[in-house]
């Protein structure tokens, strides 16, 4: 195969199709996370922050107040990506679930006697005419 072949059958592999729109909709989410911490998280996070310029602390050239500020916004974005995501789409599935379990009730059951299929309300079995 030529290295124009290779490449197109790269290209086309599914893994690397689903890598490439994981990428797109992982930046598209990122912008919604950031807006949400930002605009929603961070001003209840405000209040319990200590006030003034805590963001701007140095010690001779070291930044520390911007890695201490970027570690709070980091642990607030996991807490709350961990919160709706997991537990929140893991509580949706299990609503999902026990709601496909409610809808696979049993609608027959067994004859004692000749062990077919019956309709629940069946008082008698149809296969073998004995009364259940």
């Amino acid at each position: 195969m030529s290295l124009k072949d290779d490449f197109k059958a790269f290209i086309m592999k599914g893994n690397v199709v689903d890598l490439a729109i994981a990428v797109v909709i992982g930046g598209a989410f990122g912008k919604i996370v950031t807006a949400f911490v930002s605009g929603i998280v961070m001003p209840m996070v405000s209040y319990v922050l200590p006030k003034g310029d805590w963001q701007v602390w140095t010690l001779g050239k070291f930044e520390i107040g911007k890695v201490l500020g970027a570690a709070v916004d980091f642990f607030i974005i996991a807490l709350v990506v961990f919160l709706v995501l997991v537990k929140g789409l893991s509580a949706l599935a299990s609503l999902k679930k026990k709601d496909e379990t409610l809808a696979e009730a049993p609608t027959s059951k067994e004859c004692p006697y000749c062990l077919e299929q019956i309709p629940l309300a069946a008082r008698k079995c149809k296969h073998c005419t004995s009364e259940v």
